[in-house]
C-alpha cells in the first residue's frame, strides 16, 4: 500500500510559511502577499483580532484540507485490503461459532453421526396400531398413581393406547428394556420437573419393570415429603428417579403435595437449591412449561432470596414470561456445565406438553374440552391456543446460542402430542376432591385436560427418549 501524501503530524505551518512557501533556495514572497499580511495588520488593529489567530485559522483549514484529501485516497487505496482482511475474518468467525457448539460422541450412542442419514423422528403421524401397542397393560404395572390409571377409573374405550408414532423418513426401533437397564446397570437415570415429567417417569418405570419379573428384584420408594421417588432394578444396580421441582428453580410451590399457589414465585440464581440432589445422575431428563404459565407476567426474587418468606414478595419483580423461563433454561445449562461429564452423561429437556381446555381450537363446540373426545385431531398444522410458541422460540434461541456449548438432547414432543385430545385422562382419575353434584351433572366442568393416561401419550414420548439416548 502507497504512503500517505500528507498526514496530520507532518504538516507544520509558521506564520511566514503559511504565506511565502519555499521556492527555493532563497525565500521570495510576491507583493500580492505583503499587500494581504499589511490589510490582515491593520484588521486585526481596527477589530481587536490577533493575527496569530487568523494565521492559525488559515493553517487548521489547509491542514484539513490536507486530511480530506488524503482520508479519500486511503480509502480508496485500503478498500481492497479491508475486504480481503473481512473475508478472512469472516470464516474465523463461522469458525468460532462451530467451536461454540458441542462436538463429540455422545455418551451412550451406539450410531455413526452421519448428518445425511438423520431422520426429524418428531415429524410424522399416528398409526393404528393394534397389535404393538400398548407396550404394556395399565393392570400389570402397580406404580401408575391412581390419577393416571384410566382404565381402573371407568374409562369405556381402549382406542387411545393403539396408536404408534410414524416419522415421515424412518421408522423408530423397538423400545428394549433390557437393553436400556444393562445401559443403566451401576448408574442413575432421573426425571426432574412437575407432575408430568412425573408421568413419564412412571411411563419409564412401566416399561423397564416388564423386563423384571421377578418382585423381589426391584423395589419403588418415595420420600415422605414425595418430592423424590426412586425405583431400583437391584440385579443391575440401577435407578429411575423422579425429583419434584416444577420450576427446576426455587419457588413458592416446592411441597409436593401443598403447591396450589396463585402467586406463583421463583428466586433467581438457585438452580443449586434442588440442583444438589441431583448430582451424580448419569442421565437426566428435565420438563417445565405448564407452571409458567399464569398469565403475560411472572414474579421474580432477586439474589437467591427464600420465596416462602414473609417478605418475600417485598423484594419480587415482575418480568415477562419468556424472559423468566428464559432465565430459568440458561441456569439449567449453567447446572448441566458445572456438574455434568458431557463424555460419560446424557442432559434430555422435555418440551412443552400441551393442553386440550378449549374444543372450539378444533372446530368443535364452543364450551367443550376434552371430555368425551376419542378422536384425535387431523390436522398436520393443528396448534392450541393454550400452548405459548413464544416460550419454544426462548428454546431454540438459547439452544443455538448461547447455550450450543451444552450437548442437550431436546425432545421435542409438543406438536405430536397436540394431536392428542382423545388420551388426556379427563374424568376417569381419582379427583383430588369428590365432585360435586353440579359437576357431576356437568362432566366437563372437572375434566382433566392436562395429564395423561398411562399406558398412552407418554409411552411414545420414552419410545422418542430411546431413539434419541442410542441413535442421536
Amino acid at each position: 500500500m502507497k504512503a500517505p501524501l500528507h498526514s496530520a503530524s507532518s504538516s507544520s505551518f509558521s506564520g511566514a510559511s503559511a504565506f511565502c512557501p519555499s521556492m527555493g533556495k532563497k525565500a521570495r514572497c510576491s507583493p500580492l502577499v505583503l499587500a494581504l499580511a499589511l490589510f490582515l495588520l491593520v484588521f486585526s488593529v481596527l477589530y481587536g483580532v490577533d493575527l496569530k489567530e487568523l494565521l492559525g485559522r488559515q493553517q487548521a483549514q489547509e491542514a484539513s484540507s490536507h486530511l480530506i484529501i488524503n482520508t479519500s485516497i486511503n480509502n480508496a487505496e485500503e478498500q481492497p485490503a479491508a475486504a480481503a482482511a473481512a473475508a478472512e475474518v469472516a470464516p474465523m468467525e463461522k469458525e468460532e461459532e462451530k467451536k461454540r457448539k458441542w462436538k463429540g460422541k455422545l455418551a451412550f450412542a451406539v450410531n455413526d453421526e452421519d448428518e445425511d442419514e438423520e431422520c426429524d423422528v418428531f415429524s410424522g403421524t399416528w398409526v393404528p396400531d393394534a397389535t404393538g401397542h400398548p407396550l404394556y397393560r395399565e393392570e400389570d404395572c402397580p406404580y401408575i398413581p391412581p390419577q393416571l390409571t384410566c382404565q381402573a377409573r371407568g374409562r369405556p374405550d381402549t382406542v387411545y393406547q393403539r396408536w404408534r408414532w410414524q416419522p415421515h423418513d424412518c421408522t423408530l426401533p423397538s423400545f428394549d428394556a433390557t437393553r436400556v437397564l444393562e445401559t443403566l446397570r451401576n448408574k442413575r437415570m432421573l426425571f426432574v420437573g412437575d407432575s408430568l415429567n412425573r408421568g413419564q417417569f412412571t411411563s419409564m418405570v412401566c416399561l423397564l419393570q416388564s423386563a423384571i419379573p421377578d418382585a423381589e428384584s426391584k423395589s419403588f420408594e418415595m420420600s415422605p415429603d414425595q418430592q423424590h421417588t426412586v425405583f431400583t432394578a437391584k440385579q443391575y444396580n440401577a435407578t429411575v428417579e423422579f425429583y419434584w421441582a416444577p420450576f427446576l428453580l426455587r419457588s413458592n410451590s416446592d411441597d409436593a403435595v401443598r403447591h396450589r399457589i396463585a402467586d406463583r414465585t421463583v428466586a433467581r440464581g438457585s438452580i443449586g437449591y434442588h440442583g444438589a440432589r441431583w448430582r451424580g445422575a448419569d442421565v437426566v431428563v428435565f420438563s417445565t412449561y405448564l407452571w409458567w404459565c399464569t398469565g403475560l407476567r411472572f414474579r421474580v426474587l432477586e439474589n437467591g432470596r427464600d420465596p416462602d418468606a414473609a417478605d418475600a414478595m417485598e423484594h419480587a419483580a415482575w418480568v415477562s414470561t419468556e424472559e423468566a423461563y428464559g432465565m430459568m433454561f440458561r441456569e439449567m445449562l449453567q447446572w448441566v456445565r458445572d456438574n455434568m461429564d458431557p463424555n460419560a452423561t446424557r442432559v434430555f429437556f422435555t418440551s412443552m406438553s400441551p393442553t386440550h381446555g378449549k374444543s372450539q381450537d378444533w372446530g368443535g363446540a364452543p364450551g367443550g374440552n376434552c371430555y368425551n373426545e376419542t378422536a384425535m385431531i387431523e390436522d398436520p398444522v393443528y396448534w392450541g391456543s393454550d400452548s405459548r410458541r413464544s416460550v419454544m422460540r426462548v428454546i431454540r434461541e438459547i439452544l443455538d446460542g448461547d447455550g450450543a456449548d451444552v450437548p442437550l438432547t431436546f425432545l421435542n414432543v409438543t406438536q405430536l402430542s397436540l394431536y392428542r385430545k382423545d388420551a388426556h385422562t379427563s374424568i376417569y382419575k381419582r379427583q383430588w376432591s369428590p365432585p360435586t353434584p353440579e359437576q357431576l351433572a356437568d362432566p366437563k366442568s372437572y375434566a382433566d385436560c392436562v395429564h395423561w393416561c398411562l399406558p398412552g401419550l407418554q409411552d411414545t414420548w420414552n419410545e422418542l427418549l430411546y431413539t434419541k439416548l442410542f441413535y442421536p
